[in-house]
């Protein structure tokens, strides 16, 4: 529910999520603006807001924290390593031995097939 959310505003802004990992506590996205009119700060916030109200409703537990962390990506050659970053972090979490069995990661381009590809071969964006 949580991913769907995020992928329903992404699409609304124009944004493409290229790749995201969504952990207990957090989660980590690479996101590219398609328009003029795209404005993070305004994806960010309508993501949590539509993603935190679906989760409270059915969990009752509250979802993100008031902040977020985000970083420019000037270089292509750097998105391996991160979305490599972003598929090992349950991993190295110790919520699973193998990127492949963990279900919360993914990307609207690519399938998890090529995101792992993508990783190991550089970058095809």
């Amino acid at each position: 529910m949580t991913v769907l959310q995020i992928l329903r505003v992404a699409a609304d802004e124009r944004f493409e999520v290229l790749a995201y990992c969504l952990m207990p506590d957090h989660v980590h996205a690479v996101v590219i603006a398609h328009a003029e009119t795209s404005h993070l700060e305004r994806f960010v916030r309508l993501a949590k807001q539509r993603s935190g109200f679906a989760f409270t409703r059915m969990t009752g537990r509250r979802l993100w924290q008031e902040s977020y962390f985000d970083r420019t990506i000037r270089n292509v050659q750097e998105l391996p390593s991160l979305v490599e970053y972003f598929i090992r972090n349950p991993v190295r979490a110790g919520l699973v031995e193998d990127p492949a069995d963990y279900p919360y990661w993914g990307s609207q381009r690519y399938c998890r097939e090529e995101l792992l590809e993508f990783v190991t071969s550089g970058p095809r964006v």
